[in-house]
């Protein structure tokens, strides 16, 4: 088996990266993957990004949004989280199997002093009945991976806020995360293991994956980028997982319901967004106004459904004259 440790801590470079090894490169042995990133939120390949996500909350934390090729639930990612990914040919008769794959990041971490673990449900990993880890799985022309995570020192405080969508009516028929009690596995592990770094923490799953004492003993099976690799890994980063358009603009289609009490009325603002942008918006309430506020949504249909965007397609309007007394700022922090 083949190895790559990232130097990247961009989520969407890494998983950039995973999927140019997988797509291709050809190895004649399977090929495990570690990397670990800066705050960030994944949401699985069929989610609606909008639903998943508090967007005032990330904005004003700088937590990076990207989307994966796999299936799933949204995650957090920071520093304090490895993730790992094992690349196979799809024939590999352990595909669907997440207990097969992840059995060598098991036994290394309980042989580490979390004994308490177990493979549990479809896809998770739990210590002592906590989740630490999420997986899944993606096949394209006869390769295939299976990744996940480890949360080792995650700041857990985070998730709450980043993952938990404000209490608007949101409906999609995007896949919904199911949210679970996580811990983190630094309290479960042996003395010696509880102040790693995260690249010690990682560099010891691999010695302990590969039966070793330094990670001098296996170079040999190191894989190292090229040029080439990196600028093909560069042209897939752009094209989807820094691409507007692939993280919010393949999300279902979507409705939210706003609504909010002004001291110049009640604005009741239902919003229709089909590929991330508004397809049509309609408002309702006991508003004033000196213009129909028809007028205002005919300007905002084809907007990106984020408040950056609004804000912008806004700059030359005066919200005022649709909305007495609400301004722009207001009026923007109603829609989005």
């Amino acid at each position: 088996m083949y190895y790559y440790n990232m130097a990247s801590h961009d989520i969407g470079y890494n998983l950039a990266t995973e999927q140019y090894l997988m797509d291709d490169k050809d190895f004649d042995e399977p090929l495990l993957l570690f990397y670990y990133q800066n705050p960030c939120i994944i949401v699985g390949r069929n989610q609606n990004t909008l639903e998943e996500i508090n967007q005032e909350y990330i904005a004003e934390h700088n937590i990076q949004v990207t989307r994966r090729l796999s299936g799933g639930g949204a995650v957090y990612d920071d520093l304090g989280n490895v993730s790992f990914s094992f690349v196979v040919d799809r024939d590999d008769e352990r595909f669907g199997d997440f207990k097969a794959f992840t059995k060598p990041i098991v036994d290394a971490l309980r042989d580490m002093g979390a004994t308490g673990i177990e493979v549990s449900g479809r896809n998770d990993i739990l210590v002592n009945g906590k989740k630490f880890s999420g997986n899944a799985m993606y096949v394209k022309n006869g390769k295939m991976f299976s990744h996940g995570t480890l949360m080792f020192d995650v700041d857990q405080s985070v998730i709450g806020h980043a993952l938990n969508v404000p209490k608007d009516k949101m409906a999609s028929k995007g896949i919904k995360s199911v949210r679970s009690r996580v811990t983190n596995l630094k309290p479960y592990l042996k003395p010696e293991y509880q102040n790693l770094t995260i690249a010690e923490f990682r560099d010891t799953i691999l010695k302990k994956v590969y039966g070793v004492d330094s990670l001098d003993e296996i170079k040999d099976k190191a894989y190292v980028l090229t040029d080439d690799d990196k600028a093909h890994i560069k042209t897939l980063y752009d094209n989807y997982y820094n691409n507007w358009d692939w993280v919010y603009g393949t999300s279902p289609e979507f409705t939210v319901k706003k609504r909010q009490h002004f001291a110049a009325g009640t604005i009741d603002a239902r919003v229709l967004v089909e590929r991330g942008r508004i397809k049509t918006i309609t408002f309702f309430g006991d508003f004033f106004g000196e213009k129909d506020a028809k007028e205002l949504a005919e300007k905002l249909k084809g907007v990106r459904y984020d408040q950056p965007s609004l804000r912008e397609a806004l700059k030359d309007i005066d919200t005022t004259q649709y909305f007495s007394g609400i301004d722009v700022d207001t009026f923007v922090q109603l829609l989005g």
